[in-house]
């Protein structure tokens, strides 16, 4: 992952981005030294800095020439993500609700938009998740299905991997590396391949849940028979 780039995440451009690394890493800085550091140039150099005073990621000292000093990096990302949750709270509160609840089946693409998925259906959880999955993805997802057995939540897991979570029911077998199954709460399913092109098919139709429900069930009373 490059800093740049995930610093541009918060807001930056590149080159802020740029200009607030060669800060936080050489420390208070003129206008001058930032443009002979980073190589943009001087105009730039101050334009640039007065966009990160007011972005809140540096900060300035008057002296016999102006200096600027980074916002230590964690503070500045909490206070992006302070901001991001007030507005998130806003748009919660004020953008219109749909008119009626999608229930058909929705293909959704892409390893980082499943797994977004994937977490959202786990900590959004109200009574109980059943979970299929190999090893690789679990090891991934293991911190919030650990949140989820410390609300008492039932938590079903079949996989391939000798993990343990304290209060979940884990079942040994051999799993595809990508596949996916997940029921949470009787109310919503999503199967598929989690991959880089991968798709999952979600939905919470009863019918489909019930037969993944069935599956599952089965899966389980195999591996309680050493078949699987």
């Amino acid at each position: 992952m490059d800093i740049i780039e995930t610093l541009m995440s918060f807001s930056l451009t590149r080159q802020e981005a740029v200009v607030y690394m060669t800060l936080l890493t050489e420390g208070t800085l003129t206008g001058y030294e930032v443009s002979k550091l980073s190589g943009i140039s001087r105009s730039n150099s101050y334009t640039t800095l007065a966009n990160l005073v007011e972005k809140g990621a540096t900060n300035i000292i008057e002296d016999t020439a102006t200096h600027y000093i980074p916002v230590e990096i964690n503070e500045f990302c909490k206070n992006k993500i302070q901001e991001l949750e007030k507005l998130k709270n806003f748009l919660i509160e004020n953008v219109p609700k749909c008119k009626e609840e999608i229930e058909g089946y929705i293909t959704i693409r892409g390893e980082k938009h499943i797994l977004e998925k994937i977490l959202n259906l786990i900590t959004n959880a109200k009574e109980r998740i059943y979970i299929s999955v190999s090893g690789a993805t679990l090891g991934y997802l293991k911190p919030f299905l650990e949140q989820t057995a410390k609300n008492k939540l039932k938590l079903v897991i079949i996989t391939n991997s000798l993990i343990e979570i304290d209060g979940a029911i884990i079942y040994k077998a051999n799993k595809p590396d990508n596949q996916i199954r997940l029921i949470v709460d009787s109310s919503a399913v999503l199967t598929g391949e989690i991959m880089e092109s991968g798709t999952c098919l979600f939905s919470k139709k009863q019918n489909l849940i019930d037969l993944f429900k069935d599956t599952l069930k089965n899966e389980i009373k195999l591996i309680e028979l050493g078949q699987l």
